[in-house]
C-alpha cells in the first residue's frame, strides 16, 4: 500500500514512503540487539517499543489513506487509521524524548530526585494518548474523515487536552537537562556514551534546520505567480524531507554503539571529522554561490548576457581552495575544541625536529621523558637505557 504521491515529487514520494518505514525499522532492530546483550537495561526495550509504535503508525496511516483514496479497496480504513495513526505518535515521541534521556546510558535515573519527573512523564504520556485516541472531530491527515472512536459530549476531553499537551515538551526539556547534568558529573565511558547520542541528536537537528531553511529560501526566491502551497512539493523538496527523516536512523545507531560499547571512543574522531567537513562544505558552498552570482553579474554588466564561464571559473576556484581550506579548518577546530591533542601533536613535532639534530644521549633521554610527561600525562615516567658494549643499564626517572 502507498499513499497517493505528493504532487511534483512523482516516483520519489513512493520511494520516500518506503525509506521512512526502513528508517524506523532501525529502532526495533537495534533495540532487539541491545536488549539481547543487556536485557536488564531498559534502553533496548525502549528502542523496540518506539520502533514498533512508529511502524504501526506508518502502516495504519498508509492503510487509511489508501482506503479513503480508493473506496472499497480495504475494509475499515478510517477505523484502522484512528486506532493507529491518530494517537500512536504520543508514546513514540514521549518515550524517545523523556525516558530515553532520563535513563541513558545505564538504565537508571541520575538520582532519586528525578523520580517525580519520571512519574510525571509517564502520566503525561498516558493521558495525552487517551486524549488523542478519544477526541472527536476530524482526523488529522485524513481529509473528510472523523474519528469513529471519539466520545461526543464530553467537554472535559478538551480541558484535559489543553492541560496535558504543553506538559509533554516540558517533560522532554527537563529530561534532556538530566542528560546534560549526567554528562557534566560523569567521566570516562559514560561521557563517551553520552557523546554518541548527543552527536546523533545534533546531526538530526542540523538537517532539520537545513530543511526548514531551504524551504524558506525556496519560497523567497520563487518566481511571481509560482504556487507556494506547502502541500505541493518538488523533487528537491521531497528529497530534503526524506534525507531529514533518514537522519533519524542516527539515533538508534548511536544508542547501539553507546550501550554495547562498540568502538566507543571513536566518537571523538567522528565529531572532529563532522565539524571539519561540515564547515568545509558550508564554506565552499557559500564561496561557490557567491562567486557564481558575482561573475554572472559582471558578465551581464560587460557583455549584456550570461556566460557559462562563471560556473567553470567558480568550479576551478573551489577545487583549488579545497585542500588549503580543509587544513585551515582542521587546525582551527583542533586548536579550539581539541586543545590537548593539538598541543600533543605540536610537542611531538618539535621533539622530532630536535631528535634529528641532538647527539647527546643524556639530553635526548631528558627530552623524551619530558615529551611523554607532557603528552600522555602519566603519574610516573622511567627510562631504561642499556649500553651494548659494557652490558650495564642506566635508569632515568621523571
Amino acid at each position: 500500500l502507498s499513499r497517493p504521491s505528493r504532487e511534483g515529487a512523482g516516483a520519489w514520494s513512493t520511494a520516500g514512503d518506503a525509506l521512512i518505514f526502513v528508517t524506523f525499522l532501525a529502532f526495533p532492530i537495534v533495540g532487539a540487539l541491545t536488549a539481547s546483550r543487556r536485557p536488564r537495561n531498559p534502553i533496548g526495550w525502549i528502542c523496540v517499543s518506539v520502533g514498533l509504535f512508529w511502524m504501526l503508525l506508518i502502516v495504519g496511516g498508509e492503510y487509511g489513506a489508501y482506503g479513503l483514496a480508493v473506496p472499497g479497496s480495504v475494509p475499515f480504513p478510517v477505523t484502522i487509521y484512528a486506532l493507529t495513526y491518530a494517537w500512536l505518535w504520543v508514546p513514540a515521541v514521549g518515550l524517545l524524548g523523556t525516558y530515553m534521556f532520563l535513563l541513558f546510558p545505564d538504565g537508571k535515573l541520575p538520582s532519586r530526585r528525578w523520580r517525580p519527573l519520571a512519574w510525571l512523564a509517564g502520566a503525561v504520556i498516558a493521558l495525552e494518548s487517551i486524549v488523542a485516541f478519544l477526541t472527536p472531530g476530524p482526523l488529522d491527515g485524513l481529509e473528510g474523515a472523523r474519528n469513529p472512536l471519539g466520545l461526543e459530549g464530553y467537554p472535559w476531553l478538551d480541558v484535559l487536552a489543553w492541560t496535558v499537551l504543553p506538559l509533554l515538551p516540558i517533560c522532554m526539556l527537563a529530561s534532556a537537562a538530566s542528560l546534560v547534568l549526567r554528562f557534566r558529573r560523569s567521566g570516562g565511558e559514560v561521557r563517551q556514551q553520552i557523546k554518541w547520542i548527543a552527536f546523533a541528536a545534533s546531526f538530526m537537528g542540523s538537517l532539520y534546520l537545513l530543511m526548514i531553511g531551504a524551504s524558506v529560501i525556496s519560497v523567497l526566491i520563487a518566481a511571481p505567480g509560482t504556487p507556494s502551497d506547502p502541500g505541493t512539493q518538488t523533487l528537491w523538496g521531497a528529497l530534503l524531507e526524506d534525507v531529514m527523516i533518514l537522519s533519524f536512523t542516527a539515533i538508534p545507531v548511536a544508542i547501539g554503539f553507546a550501550i554495547l560499547r562498540y568502538r566507543l571512543y571513536d566518537i571523538d574522531l567522528v565529531i572532529n571529522r563532522t565539524l571539519v567537513y561540515g564547515s568545509l562544505t558550508v564554506s565552499l558552498a557559500m564561496l561557490y554561490v557567491g562567486s557564481v552570482v558575482f561573475l554572472q553579474y559582471a558578465s551581464r554588466a560587460l557583455t549584456g548576457g550570461e556566460s557559462q564561464l562563471a560556473i567553470v571559473a567558480s568550479t576551478l576556484v573551489i577545487a583549488a581552495l579545497f585542500n588549503p581550506l580543509r587544513r585551515r579548518i582542521q587546525t582551527f577546530i583542533d586548536r579550539r575544541f581539541y586543545r590537548s591533542k593539538y598541543d600533543a601533536a605540536k610537542t611531538l613535532e618539535t621533539f622530532g625536529a630536535r631528535l634529528r639534530e641532538e647527539t647527546d644521549l643524556d639530553t635526548l633521554g631528558g627530552d623524551l621523558t619530558s615529551v611523554v610527561r607532557e603528552t600522555m600525562q602519566p603519574e610516573h615516567v622511567s627510562l631504561w637505557l642499556r649500553e651494548s658494549s659494557a652490558g650495564t643499564e642506566q635508569k632515568a626517572d621523571g
